[in-house]
C-alpha cells in the first residue's frame, strides 16, 4: 500500500454529516467528540464495570473508568510527546495543528477503548466466548440448527467474541439516540479505536503481525469499517495512532494492577523487588539497554523505599510501590515515544508489525510487570474463586436470554420469553427488529445472538448480579 498521509488520516467525516452548524461553536470536530464522550450513558456506566477485581468492596482499586481516564491522560501525553518530537526533526508533513488533532484524537480514544467491555473484566470476554463455544451446536432458530444457518463469519464473530469489535458496535449504533449513527463520532477516532484491522476470518495469531492477533469488528460493521478505513487511508493495516491509544492502554493496566494487587496485599515490596532482580526476566534481555533498563527500575523501587522511611512513612512498602509506579509509568512513556519514532516510516506505510514497547528498550520490564501481576493477582485464589462465580451467572444469564431471543417475534416464542425479552432495553430491541426486517434466517438468527451479547455487554458488574439473582430467584 501506498504511504498515509495525515491529511487523509486525520478525516473529520461522520457517518451523518450535520446539517447544520453553530457558527458560534469554535471547537474542532474531535473536541465536538470528547464532550459526545463524556456526556454518554456508555461511558458513565463504566464507573461500574470491572478492571481487575469483580465486585471489589473497596474505592481504592480501578474501575473501567478510572482505567479509561488514565489511558486517556498517558495516550495525549504520548501523543504530545511524539508529535513534538517529529516536528522537530524536520517532519514538515506534520503542523502544529494536526500535533494538536492527534492529541485531541488520542484522549477520546482513551476514554472509549473499553467502552465495548462486558461486566467483570476480561474474564467476562473469556467467558462468552467460552459459552458460544460449547453452545452454539445446540442452538436452534425456527426448527433449523443456527450452526448449519449461520456463516463462517458470523460463527466466528461469537466464537471469537472481542471487545475491541464491540466498542465499535456500541459507538456506532447501539448509542441510539437520534438514529443508526450512534454517537456519530469521526472516523479519525473510530479509526484509531480499531486495534486489529481485521474480521473474524482475518485471525491469524501465527502470522507474528500484531493486527492479525483478534478482530476488530463485526459481520455487522463491515461495511461501516470499509468505509471508515477508505476515508483515511489506513486500509488493511494499523491507523498509527492505534499504537500510541494501544502503547497508553499497556501502560497504564501493566503498572496500576500491580499497585492494586500491593493495595490489597496479594504482593509485598519484597516479593516485587527480588521478583524484579530474579533470573526470570534478566535472562530475557536481548541487549544492555534492556537490561539497564530492568536493573534502573529496580534500583528505583529500592531508592523510593528508602526515601518512605526517610520520611517516616506509616507504611514504607505501599508508598515506595505507589511512587515507583508513577516513574515507571514516566519511563514506559517515553520508551513508547522513542519506539515510535524509529518505527515511524514502518507506522506510516502499513508494515509495523508489533506493538511499540515490545520493539523498545522497555520491552522486558514491560513484560515483567505484567508477568507478575499475572501470577501474583490474576492467579490468586481469591481472583480465581470471584471468577468461578462470574462464570456462574454469565451462563446462567446466556442461557436464559438466548433461548428467548431466537424464539422471540416466531411462533416458537414462549409465556417466559416474552418476560425475559421484556427486560432487555428497547433501544436494543429496535436496532434487532431494524436489523433482522427483510433478512434471511441466518442474519435473523444472527442479529438475535448479537442482541444478546449486545444486552449482556451494556451490563455493569452489579446490574448482572442482580438481575441473575432476580431471574434464578436467589433472594
Amino acid at each position: 500500500m501506498s504511504k498515509m498521509t495525515w491529511e487523509r488520516l486525520l478525516s473529520p467525516k461522520r457517518s451523518r454529516e450535520l446539517v447544520r452548524k453553530n457558527a458560534n461553536d469554535v471547537r474542532s470536530e474531535f473536541r465536538k467528540d470528547y464532550h459526545r464522550i463524556i456526556g454518554s450513558a456508555s461511558f458513565r456506566r463504566l464507573q461500574d464495570k470491572t478492571q481487575v477485581f469483580p465486585l471489589d468492596r473497596g474505592d481504592f482499586v480501578r474501575t473501567r473508568l478510572t482505567h479509561s481516564l488514565e489511558v486517556s491522560s498517558f495516550a495525549d501525553s504520548l501523543g504530545d510527546t511524539v508529535f513534538r518530537r517529529l516536528i522537530a526533526e524536520g517532519h514538515d508533513e506534520i503542523t502544529p495543528e494536526m500535533r494538536e488533532a492527534c492529541c485531541d484524537i488520542l484522549e477520546c480514544a482513551g476514554l472509549i477503548h473499553d467502552i465495548g467491555n462486558p461486566p467483570f473484566g476480561h474474564f467476562g470476554e473469556y467467558t462468552i466466548r467460552d459459552w458460544f463455544g460449547a453452545n452454539l451446536s445446540a442452538l436452534s432458530f425456527c426448527g433449523k440448527p443456527v450452526e448449519e444457518l449461520l456463516t463462517d463469519q458470523m460463527k466466528g464473530d461469537l466464537l471469537n467474541f472481542e471487545g475491541n469489535a464491540q466498542a465499535l458496535r456500541v459507538l456506532t449504533k447501539l448509542h441510539f439516540l437520534i438514529d443508526k449513527h450512534g454517537m456519530n463520532l469521526t472516523y479519525a477516532l473510530l479509526n484509531t479505536i480499531i486495534k486489529y484491522p481485521v474480521s473474524s476470518l482475518g485471525i491469524n495469531k501465527q502470522s507474528g503481525n500484531i493486527k492479525d492477533k483478534k478482530m476488530g469488528y463485526y459481520y455487522t460493521e463491515d461495511e461501516l469499517y470499509r468505509e471508515i478505513s477508505s476515508a483515511t487511508g489506513a486500509v488493511d493495516c494499523r491507523y498509527p495512532l492505534t499504537f500510541l491509544l494501544e502503547a497508553a492502554d499497556d501502560i497504564a493496566y501493566k503498572t496500576a494492577d500491580i499497585e492494586d494487587a500491593v493495595k490489597k496485599g496479594m504482593i509485598s515490596y519484597n516479593e516485587l523487588l527480588r521478583e524484579l532482580q530474579s533470573d526470570r526476566f534478566t535472562s530475557r534481555c536481548r541487549d544492555e539497554a534492556q537490561r539497564g533498563r530492568l536493573d534502573a527500575a529496580a534500583r528505583r523501587l529500592v531508592h523510593c523505599y528508602e526515601k518512605a522511611v526517610e520520611r517516616g512513612m506509616p507504611s514504607p512498602e505501599e508508598n515506595a510501590v505507589q511512587n515507583w509506579m508513577v516513574n515507571m509509568q514516566g519511563v514506559l512513556i517515553y520508551s513508547a515515544a522513542d519506539s515510535f519514532v524509529e518505527n515511524y516510516s514502518s507506522i506510516m506505510d502499513g508494515t509495523m508489525r508489533t506493538e511499540l514497547l515490545a520493539a523498545s528498550s522497555a520491552a522486558v520490564l514491560a513484560d515483567a510487570l505484567s508477568d507478575i501481576a499475572f501470577r501474583y493477582a490474576f492467579q490468586s485464589k481469591e481472583i480465581l474463586k470471584i471468577e468461578l462465580s462470574v462464570a456462574t451467572m454469565m451462563d446462567f444469564l446466556l442461557n436464559k436470554l438466548t433461548g428467548a431471543a431466537l424464539r422471540f417475534d416466531t411462533p416458537q416464542e414462549r409465556i417466559t420469553d416474552k418476560k425475559l425479552i421484556s427486560v432487555i432495553s428497547e433501544n436494543y430491541l429496535k436496532i434487532c427488529r431494524m436489523e433482522c426486517e427483510g433478512k434471511s434466517e441466518a442474519d435473523q438468527a444472527y442479529h438475535r445472538l448479537m442482541l444478546v451479547t449486545d444486552y449482556v455487554c451494556g451490563m455493569t458488574d452489579n446490574f448482572a448480579r442482580e438481575l441473575y439473582r432476580e431471574i434464578s430467584g436467589i433472594s
